[in-house]
């Protein structure tokens, strides 16, 4: 189809279509609500950008992103933003598909090597 690489993954984000972006976005926000960080870290490519309010850090690999800490990776904050995201409103930009309310904490997803995967998350 459109917009599919040989290979069978995606070209770019505008390539997602609606309802492979809400069953992304379900996972992230299933992980989310569970405050599961290995279940995140799957999701993710590496390295990853994440906006703390204090700091930014980029975890080069899954085991530095664990190292972290679910406890500040979930913060509450972030946990109902994405918690309340509307998967099914997502729209893609150059940036990727970003789960939020309003202007709360996001998660950053997009097209990483021709799959969905975890690109940012700020608070």
């Amino acid at each position: 189809s459109q917009g599919q690489t040989q290979a069978g993954g995606y070209e770019d984000n505008f390539a997602v279509d609606s309802e492979a972006a809400a069953a992304f976005g379900t996972q992230i926000k299933d992980a989310v609500a569970a405050k599961d960080l290995e279940a995140l870290a799957d999701l993710t490519a590496y390295p990853l950008y994440v906006g703390f309010a204090e700091e930014s850090v980029t975890p080069a690999s899954r085991e530095e992103f664990v190292a972290l800490g679910a406890d500040r990776i979930f913060t509450a904050e972030l946990v109902e933003s994405v918690g309340n995201a509307d998967v099914n409103g997502l729209t893609p930009s150059m940036a990727g598909f970003v789960l939020s309310t309003d202007d709360g904490p996001n998660i950053i997803f997009s097209v990483v090597n021709g799959s969905l995967a975890v690109q940012g998350i700020n608070y």
